[in-house]
């Protein structure tokens, strides 16, 4: 059936035939190769590279774990030369944040043909703030597609040529920074008294013109915003919006459960009634007070206890519109993420 000179018919299946070596009558064993030879006394060693360092494992500390075949220097320096001085690794600010760290934020669609105000305009490029971008206009050094502009109130597109003293106005890129506020900073851009202010802490942050969302007293601590988005910080800061906000008080003594009855129907600072959302002691510990309100009245924690006679020794705010400052250390400041910014902007916190 099968006439190829490859395989011949056996009992039991196909077996292939004889190699080339049987078919011209030698034998068919196999040459063992010789794995292992003994060493000869004319066998030729090869030459190591003398020169070359190799690992020393009795190093004493400080030196290099190396050492020379013929017995040379361990080091790798020339004899007589120093050995060159411990530098200690220099620890970067953590508060820097590099250019790849930096979160590009998502620009919300803004419509080419809706006109929005000219002082806006300016403050949102950060060239200045909205009562300073006032002061330009009415000295006329603002020109709106070649013509100068000295009305208040004057209105401009997004795609309008603008001039600042004959240079052209970009809007910046949107930023925000939550910063843990540390005791004795002034909560300004810029104090005539020359204290140290949040500015100096976010100072290479960003490029771009950032400024604190409210105000936090010198000596209280905790959760401050900055930004250049001008329409979040009047959202945050308006007292309509209501954003709540969450203390950790202590008093200079126990608060009297009088007194706490007092503070929980309201009190009365310049002709509003200021109602806590919640107060509680952690621990029934009567001295240290957790206070959520919602008021956005200059100072209003102390002087809630003020009105009943108790001083605030110290004043932690721990949450704002619902941000708070988890895993940033007092002092230290972090970007918001894109969710975070979402979140506060369709005014999902409280």
């Amino acid at each position: 059936m099968f006439e190829s000179n490859n395989f011949s018919r056996r009992p039991g299946g196909f077996r292939q035939s004889e190699s080339p070596r049987e078919q011209n009558g030698q034998s068919g064993e196999r040459r063992q190769r010789q794995r292992f030879t003994r060493p000869s006394e004319n066998r030729v060693e090869p030459v190591r590279d003398q020169s070359r360092p190799r690992f020393n494992p009795n190093a004493r500390p400080g030196e290099h774990r190396a050492f020379h075949a013929d017995g040379a220097s361990s080091n790798f320096r020339q004899e007589g030369e120093q050995k060159p001085s411990f530098r200690p690794r220099v620890k970067r600010n953590q508060n820097v944040y590099s250019n790849k760290k930096r979160i590009e934020y998502k620009q919300r669609y803004e419509d080419p043909t809706k006109p929005i105000r000219l002082n806006k305009y300016l403050a949102n490029a950060g060239i200045c703030s909205r009562r300073e971008a006032d002061d330009f206009i009415q000295a006329g050094v603002i020109t709106v597609n070649g013509e100068v502009v000295s009305e208040l109130g004057a209105k401009v597109l997004p795609t309008d040529k603008i001039m600042f003293h004959d240079q052209p106005v970009r809007r910046e890129r949107k930023v925000y920074i939550l910063l843990n506020k540390p005791k004795n900073t002034v909560t300004t851009t810029e104090d005539p008294e020359e204290r140290h202010t949040v500015m100096d802490i976010v100072q290479n942050a960003c490029s771009e013109r950032i400024y604190p969302v409210g105000r936090l007293d010198r000596n209280t601590t905790g959760v401050l915003l900055l930004t250049n988005d001008g329409d979040l910080a009047a959202k945050l800061t308006h007292p309509k919006f209501g954003k709540k906000k969450i203390y950790a008080v202590t008093l200079d003594r126990e608060l009297d459960e009088t007194d706490e009855e007092i503070i929980r129907r309201g009190i009365t600072l310049d002709g509003e009634k200021i109602i806590p959302d919640a107060l509680e002691f952690p621990k029934d510990d009567r001295k240290h007070i957790g206070l959520e309100i919602h008021s956005g009245q200059n100072r209003v924690v102390r002087r809630i206890f003020e009105k009943v006679s108790y001083k605030v020794t110290a004043l932690d705010r721990v949450s704002f519109a619902g941000l708070t400052k988890k895993n940033v250390a007092r002092g230290r400041y972090r970007f918001l993420t894109p969710k975070e910014v979402s979140m506060l902007q369709m005014g999902a916190f409280e």
